[in-house]
């Protein structure tokens, strides 16, 4: 159960890491000067990547508490 706890925090972090990158893309874009409808196709990006991200770290936060359950 050891292997499903180091795993779950892996993929954990790698949610945590895509939520970063949103942080970091919206502050650019907002430092950008683009019209209303560039700005919202990139922003939509934005939203897709952020909605992965927590998916994927949610599911490495549940690997993690049931490789501590099982453990």
């Amino acid at each position: 159960m050891e292997s499903l706890i180091w795993t779950g925090a892996v993929i954990s972090l790698l949610g945590v890491a895509g939520l970063g990158w949103c942080i970091l893309y919206v502050i650019r874009l907002r430092r950008m000067t683009l019209d209303d409808t560039e700005m919202r196709a990139r922003m939509h990006k934005a939203v897709l990547v952020n909605f992965a991200a927590l998916g994927i770290s949610t599911l490495g936060l549940m690997m993690v508490v049931v490789g501590i359950f099982l453990g």
